[in-house]
């Protein structure tokens, strides 16, 4: 069994404040590999799908669910599907299995009632200056609830996982001399370049 207790003080050095929804994070992922029946990924043995969109509160949610689960975006093993919700998708992609996992609507609510959010998020101070004694609370909170009340785990379902190979092909770009992969070269007027430099060569 995971234990996200063991990997909090981990995720707060990554994350680089305090605050209750990378612990959430952490909770999910937790819930999702005990579920599956998973240990940590080393590689890409797991793929997270996390449900976040862009500029919205507790986006700390999926630096919980990356150190965790050891799903990470160097190792292209998380995607953010972009859906303005703290959903969590974990998939063993060897068998196909996956569980999601979503923090429950009334504990979220319940949060960000607190001075946490009113009084200091929602008045744009920043996380890392909020009092300790305002935030450590919640901190408790998110990481001593039962799993039930804190969290809404589905059963285990069917996942077909496609994805293709790490590309190890690359060139350097005519004009501006990055290494590119190659999948993402351009040819342009006999010159083969990045993405980039064939938006500014067809812009010239």
């Amino acid at each position: 069994m995971i234990n996200p207790k063991e990997y909090l003080e981990t995720g707060f050095k990554l994350h680089g404040h305090k605050c209750p929804a990378m612990p959430l994070g952490l909770r999910a992922g937790a819930a999702a590999m005990n579920a599956l029946g998973v240990e940590r990924s080393t590689d890409g043995q797991l793929m997270a799908l996390v449900e976040l969109g862009d500029a919205h509160c507790s986006h700390c949610f999926a630096d919980g669910v990356q150190v965790i689960t050891g799903c990470t975006f160097g190792k292209d093993n998380i995607h953010q599907l972009g859906y303005g919700k703290f959903g969590l998708t974990l998939i063993d992609v060897a068998r196909q299995k996956a569980v999601r996992v979503v923090p429950k609507a009334e504990v979220q609510t319940a949060t960000k009632k607190t001075d946490f959010f009113k009084n200091y998020r929602e008045k744009g101070i920043p996380a890392s200056k909020v009092p300790r004694d305002v935030v450590e609370p919640l901190i408790e909170r998110v990481m001593s609830m039962p799993d039930d009340q804190l969290m809404n785990i589905s059963e285990i379902f069917e996942y077909e996982v496609k994805k293709g190979k790490d590309s190890f092909t690359s060139f350097v770009c005519d004009k501006c001399g990055d290494m590119v992969v190659e999948k993402y070269g351009r040819v342009y007027d006999g010159l083969k370049v990045c993405i980039p430099c064939q938006q500014k060569l067809m812009a010239d």
